[in-house]
């Protein structure tokens, strides 16, 4: 099918759910047209015998998906797993490779390869664990992807956000501040402690099960959950979990937590949730204890743990009762950058201006402006001191920096250095200013 025709039916599709389905009507344009041609869509919108799909595994194997798989996995990049082929050593015989795939699913005897680990700094000190599957790991699990997603995506509720088509963080958050201003202002701020990490496998099952009757495809993500795990030589089995990092991993939590999403919507509460990361917005402090009371019953039934340090009740508009959510903090009636996302970008910050750089003032703002555009992008509703604190920051380092070049110590603070190289100056350099983006946003708003 043409592109156009696809966007017809998915549109025919859309309108026939709405009319007889009582979830959100999706936006089908992000489907997998290889996969989902008009006779799916139409099962999809108006449902199949008995809630549960069969015969699945047929559509993963396909050739077009496989081939629709790797050319996705190949846009995303990314490093070699275990067995060092990177992308470039699998393009170069794709079609071998894919080949190899499609047979060794067919015969049923597709083994995964162990993931690679390796571990990220989270920016407090930390670290956290990341895995690496290799490449045809990953095309596999993108392979899955690409037939299930639709069939949960049609079941998951409004208030979810996090790894869904064409939803994000800022959607996330303008439900929050839309949410505030309604007066739903006492607000449960819950964490999940290692999650991803926690998830009971037999039970993560059982919630596929409910819509996947193929016994292969079972077979193939339990084979995934079971991945075995190296770093620095060492191989073991985790006991529970999905593998961070993988491609199924983000659906597969959020299958998971669908049934709270369910029964928050079912109790009358407005739950936003992006993955692991949750609010429940209420109107009073009562209801929104009596909210936590459920949260934590249903946690505990489906053997996950709440963070007691993370986990409270509070009214954002009390200075010291606010809460963070997807990098911002909401206190007092003002949006602010979170802490803990303000110290991660001002290590960004000194990492690109240290007074040893020895590249001209043009080079680093042509380095500086994508990381100050980007993080401005998200963080524009922020309150206003937090951009002119940055931009004096990013200012001062950039004329120690330009002291530095000229062999002289100091840390750009005196006011010879501001009258030499004024704010002006750095403007005219083409230097990216957040405060001055921030009142321009305003004014036209």
């Amino acid at each position: 099918m043409t592109d156009s025709q696809t966007q017809a039916n998915a549109s025919q599709v859309s309108a026939r759910a709405k009319q007889g389905a009582d979830t959100p009507e999706p936006k089908w344009s992000w489907v997998e047209a290889t996969v989902w041609n008009e006779r799916m869509l139409s099962a999809l919108a108006n449902g199949v015998k008995g809630g549960k799909w069969f015969s699945l595994i047929d559509k993963v194997i396909r050739a077009q998906t496989l081939s629709a798989a790797w050319q996705k996995v190949a846009s995303n990049g990314g490093a070699a797993g275990v067995d060092r082929q990177s992308i470039d050593r699998f393009a170069a015989r794709s079609d071998v490779y894919l080949d190899e795939l499609s047979q060794a699913l067919k015969q049923r005897g597709y083994m995964p390869q162990p993931v690679r680990r390796v571990t990220i700094p989270k920016g407090d000190g930390k670290t956290r664990p990341l895995g690496i599957p290799t490449v045809k790991d990953r095309i596999v699990q993108t392979a899955l992807k690409l037939v299930l997603e639709p069939i949960f995506e049609v079941q998951f509720r409004p208030g979810s956000y996090g790894f869904r088509p064409g939803r994000g963080c800022k959607d996330a958050l303008r439900e929050v501040d839309g949410l505030i201003r309604q007066g739903a202002t006492f607000v449960v701020d819950a964490d999940l402690q290692s999650y991803f990490d926690t998830i009971p496998r037999e039970r993560l099952l059982q919630q596929v099960g409910r819509y996947i009757s193929d016994g292969a495809v079972l077979e193939l993500i339990d084979r995934f959950l079971r991945q075995d795990v190296m770093q620095e030589g060492k191989r073991w089995t985790p006991t529970g979990g999905t593998p961070q990092g993988a491609v199924m991993s983000p659906l597969l939590a959020n299958i998971y937590l669908h049934g709270l999403d369910v029964l928050m919507e079912q109790e009358g509460y407005r739950m936003v949730r992006y993955a692991d990361d949750f609010v429940i917005m209420c109107r009073s402090r009562e209801e929104a204890t009596t909210a936590l009371g459920l949260v934590r019953r249903w946690v505990a039934e489906h053997g996950l743990t709440l963070h007691p340090e993370k986990t409270h009740v509070g009214d954002c508009r009390q200075q010291g009762e606010g809460f963070d959510f997807l990098g911002y903090r909401f206190e007092a009636g003002r949006r602010h950058v979170r802490d803990k996302s303000l110290r991660r970008f001002k290590e960004r910050l000194r990492a690109r201006t240290r007074r040893t750089r020895g590249d001209s003032l043009a080079c680093i703002v042509a380095d500086l402006n994508p990381l100050l555009k980007g993080w401005f992008a998200y963080f524009r509703h922020a309150h206003e001191f937090t951009f002119i604190q940055l931009d004096g920051q990013i200012r001062r380092r950039l004329r120690a920096l330009l002291r530095r070049q000229e062999k002289r110590g100091g840390f750009g603070r005196c006011c010879q250095d501001h009258q030499r190289w004024p704010n002006t100056f750095f403007a005219q350099a083409g230097l990216f200013a957040m405060h001055a983006s921030w009142l321009a946003a305003r004014r036209s708003r």
